[in-house]
């Protein structure tokens, strides 16, 4: 079975960005979802439907970034984004949940949206982040991933999982080649939750390359490339 990830998308500032990275493990096998989430549903039906419509539109546009109109699409209504993020992740056995960075993030460096930060304080799936600016030019291409915490994590293998589905290697630190930093959650944190520790949390924040955060003791495997349709 394919590993499932989701795509957070609302089609705002440097979420193109996410689908960019979402087009990353899709290249390694994954099977690759994008999600919505509105807010509240409307009291009057007509208005409801004309809701629900521009959130399946939006969506429409974001499998159209993606290069797969058949990609699958989920319309989620939640008061939290993050919540409802992770109700459908665990509805869904996805393991990965992408977003992007902040929308006052400068170019090629990360940033943990509200969102993102708050599935990184004790979340029951993986979170991904990607770098401003990772959709502009060709399509990525990684190339070197480094792997970032204990023997008992789930980071190493992960790493080689990713390095042997995308053609790319493992590399023993990071550095400007870097296409991805794999990290284990801290080893004292609760298994298959996620909670980084202080000096993780401070390469995540002078990253310049996308980050994939790991709950406790998980290992995200991915299978053999695939194209990805540009």
């Amino acid at each position: 079975m394919s590993t499932k990830i989701i795509i957070s998308y609302d089609g705002t500032a440097n979420e193109d960005d996410a689908i960019a990275l979402g087009r990353v493990f899709a290249g390694g096998g994954a099977e690759v979802a994008l999600a919505y989430v509105r807010h509240s549903q409307e009291p009057d039906l007509d208005r409801e439907k004309l809701a629900q419509g521009e959130a399946e539109e939006l969506l429409a546009r974001g499998a159209a970034l993606f290069g797969n109109a058949d990609i699958a699409r989920h319309v989620v209504t939640d008061r939290s984004t993050p919540h409802g993020l992770r109700a459908l992740a665990e509805s869904e056995g996805a393991s990965v949940v992408v977003f992007c960075s902040d929308s006052h993030t400068a170019h090629g460096h990360i940033s943990v949206g509200n969102s993102a930060a708050q599935l990184l304080e004790g979340g029951p799936v993986a979170v991904a982040i990607a770098p401003v600016g990772l959709a502009d030019g060709p399509a990525v291409n990684v190339q070197s991933i480094v792997a970032i915490g204990d023997a008992d994590g789930g980071a190493r293998a992960t790493a080689e999982s990713l390095a042997g589905a995308l053609g790319a290697t493992v590399a023993p630190v990071a550095n400007d080649e870097a296409g991805l930093l794999v990290v284990d959650s801290r080893p004292e944190a609760e298994q298959g939750r996620v909670a980084i520790s202080a000096s993780a949390e401070h390469l995540v924040e002078i990253a310049t390359c996308s980050v994939l955060v790991l709950p406790r003791g998980v290992v995200v495997p991915l299978g053999q490339r695939t194209a990805v349709s540009a």
